[in-house]
């Protein structure tokens, strides 16, 4: 589907935007790769690494509506990538995370709509499952703005749907560099917020694949949840460095211990899957037949999940060992 198509990443010099680029120009012909997002000098940088004739570079925000028109023009499938994800900067600065990550979902919609893109597919993050932090909050808004959205298409041929997931292994921000640098400059211990905490372990190249099969999966309005394993924090610190001790230095502001990605309360909405769970909407979309959530696009089908079912990583019955979380961040280069 995504020969001679024209694909717009928000967001595309980031960590995913740039893996999910060389994924698309490695397994397919696209007619135009469009990378927007603010940073000049990332996006400098990208097209030294992908100068391929479809790359398009557009210097924007998602804050700025006039500027997404003008960006999805002709665009068939829209990547929504961008946003402020640090949870600390947040708390601290929240207006300007409202300003992104809610504001910046309503344009990208508006934009698709008008430009009757075909699939739109924005990236969610596990904390904004019930969530307790003000990322996780603007997160769980952008979800139903998108989700809301399909009620709006009227006859066009546009379909929007939301992929969720948790933590990308090796990712800008994340642990995983942090324990790396720390190890690198000689510390004497690796920091752990807390010895109970769970995360989700998923790798980039795992989410580029996912959301390339979501495109073909969706049927418009549905939350895509992939199942990952989960780990431990203290294990990621043994197999990154076994004869380094730990110092727990408590939770940071808005932290959780485990990672919720489908609530109990959103238990009657779940449909499991062989790999994935999807989390229907919660409305019906006015003057049409309610799409077929359970046989997606690929033929296959989901069953719903019991009563008050959540998927924790916590609660997961799929934790990696310190042998296997090793061997990951070996794979990936971490």
């Amino acid at each position: 589907m995504f020969d001679n198509a024209t694909v717009l990443i928000t967001g595309g010099t980031g960590s995913f935007g740039r893996k999910f680029t060389e994924t698309l120009l490695t397994r397919h012909k696209p007619a135009k790769i469009i990378i927007y997002s603010r940073d000049e000098l990332k996006q400098m940088l990208m097209q030294q690494e992908f100068s391929q004739s479809c790359m398009r570079y557009f210097i924007g925000d998602v804050r700025d509506r006039e500027r997404l028109l003008m960006a999805m023009r002709g665009v068939d499938y829209v990547i929504h990538a961008a946003a402020l994800k640090q949870v600390p900067a947040a708390e601290y600065n929240p207006i300007e995370c409202i300003k992104t990550n809610i504001n910046g979902a309503e344009n990208v919609v508006h934009a698709a709509l008008e430009s009757k893109v075909k699939r739109v597919i924005a990236l969610s993050t596990d904390k904004a499952a019930n969530p307790i932090n003000l990322y996780g909050a603007t997160k769980l808004c952008s979800d139903k703005l998108f989700v809301a959205a399909n009620n709006l298409v009227g006859e066009g041929p546009t379909r929007l749907s939301v992929v969720r997931y948790g933590n990308v292994v090796g990712s800008r921000g994340s642990i995983v560099p942090i324990f790396k640098d720390l190890i690198a400059k000689g510390a004497d211990h690796l920091p752990i917020t807390d010895a109970r905490m769970t995360r989700f372990w998923i790798t980039l190249q795992q989410g580029v694949d996912l959301v390339l099969t979501c495109f073909k999966r969706m049927r418009g309005g549905e939350i895509f949840v992939p199942k990952l394993p989960s780990i431990r924090i203290p294990d990621l610190a043994k197999a990154m460095a076994p004869n380094l001790p730990t110092r727990i230095v408590g939770i940071r502001p808005g932290e959780k211990l485990h990672e919720v990605m489908c609530p109990g309360d959103d238990s009657h909405l779940t449909l499991e899957f062989e790999n994935h769970f999807v989390i229907r909407p919660s409305i019906t979309f006015w003057g049409k037949e309610r799409p077929e959530y359970e046989k997606d696009g690929l033929g296959q089908t989901g069953k719903t999940v019991g009563e008050s079912f959540e998927y924790s990583s916590g609660s997961n019955p799929h934790f990696l060992s310190v042998d296997e979380i090793r061997k990951v961040n070996t794979d990936i280069g971490v």
